[in-house]
């Protein structure tokens, strides 16, 4: 099975690389699992799959990373989403009620986490997310990180 991160590394079942990546076939399943729970969630908790996929793209921009960005264009075309979510998804900052807040948010942790104070998790609660959209949002966060540092790495070891 290929999952996302071997298609965002370029990887195919003949590459070493691939093959490396199943001497932990826990870490592939579990990286795969958590892709779907951070952006297809059973109970989404009013962060619909549109919002997360825009974010991923945001996050995937923001990272410089091409071939995440085309992976998650490609989601988000077939989730029908609002002008707002694609102006989020593209970068804008002129947004409105909650995405403005969440895009601050989203960039400041992708780019500058060391700037986070426990502040800017009230500004997202000020500007109306509840505890479990902000631990959704942690989440994506996280993962969407992860992702881009993990294909950004087996690309540059098949570079080697």
């Amino acid at each position: 099975m290929i999952d996302a991160i071997d298609k965002a590394a370029g990887l195919a079942p003949d590459d070493p690389l691939f093959s490396a990546r199943r001497f932990r076939p826990d870490f592939v399943q579990g990286a795969e699992l958590c892709r779907l729970s951070v952006l297809y969630p059973a109970d989404d908790r009013g962060f619909a799959p549109a919002l997360r996929v825009a974010i991923g793209r945001r996050m995937a921009a923001l990272n410089a990373d091409q071939t995440l960005i085309v992976d998650y264009d490609a989601q988000l075309a077939d989730l029908d989403p609002t002008e707002q979510l694609l102006a989020l998804a593209q970068g804008s900052t002129d947004l409105d009620e909650p995405l403005a807040t969440i895009a601050r948010h989203v960039d400041l942790i992708t780019l500058t986490p060391i700037k986070a104070e426990a502040r800017d998790i009230a500004l997202l609660a000020e500007a109306g997310l509840n505890n479990p959209q902000i631990v959704a949002l942690s989440e994506l966060i996280a993962f969407v990180n992860f992702q881009t540092r993990v294909a950004t790495g087996l690309r540059l070891m098949r570079s080697a």
